[in-house]
């Protein structure tokens, strides 16, 4: 569990492992009846490139709604638009979206205070049956070409960007169309 103060919020990532969705619906019930004092999101964590991935996502979009310029009125699907670089609520659900098949799962949770995100945390593990494992948030080899196939990275692209290393260039582009989004909004 990655735990960070952003923008005078609180924000916790965690990551879930071998998840058996029992009924996606409550799941998404769950989610859409948020407290105020927290929003949940979930994301496909095979296609995620890393914890700096979802932060600029999560940052970009808290800048949105403090400047008036979000695309959404939710902040959870602010967060999966920046996350996917997308203006499409539909095009970004289908890109990271959690489905019945999803067996890995990312989590974010923003809140106004440590207590809130660690309340929301209680109830929507309860609903997650899988293994706790922080070590699918991590960007892989396997991950860059899932990555690339899901969120349509060219290798041209990927050259321009990369400087360390594919998984390196990966995470930098998601953060710069999150950026790049942020300026068309």
């Amino acid at each position: 569990m990655i735990k960070r103060a952003i923008n005078g919020k609180h924000i916790i990532l965690k990551g879930f492992k071998n998840v058996k969705i029992e009924n996606l619906q409550t799941l998404f019930d769950l989610l859409k009846n948020q407290n105020k004092n927290y929003c949940i999101q979930l994301f496909n964590a095979q296609l995620i490139a890393g914890f700096d991935h979802l932060y600029f996502a999560c940052l970009n979009a808290l800048k949105a709604f403090e400047e008036d310029k979000n695309i959404s009125k939710d902040l959870a699907v602010e967060i999966l638009l920046y996350a996917s670089g997308q203006h499409q609520i539909n095009k970004a659900i289908q890109m990271l979206g959690v489905t019945p098949e999803t067996k890995d799962i990312a989590m974010l949770i923003v809140s106004e205070t440590p207590e809130a995100s660690l309340q929301a945390l209680e109830k929507i593990e309860q609903l997650l049956k899988g293994e706790q494992c922080d070590r699918i948030l991590r960007i892989t080899k396997k991950k860059v070409q899932n990555i690339k196939s899901a969120l349509n990275i060219k290798e041209a692209e990927l050259r321009a960007a990369k400087r360390e290393s594919e998984e390196q260039a990966i995470t930098d582009l998601l953060i710069e169309r999150a950026a790049l989004l942020a300026t068309q909004a």
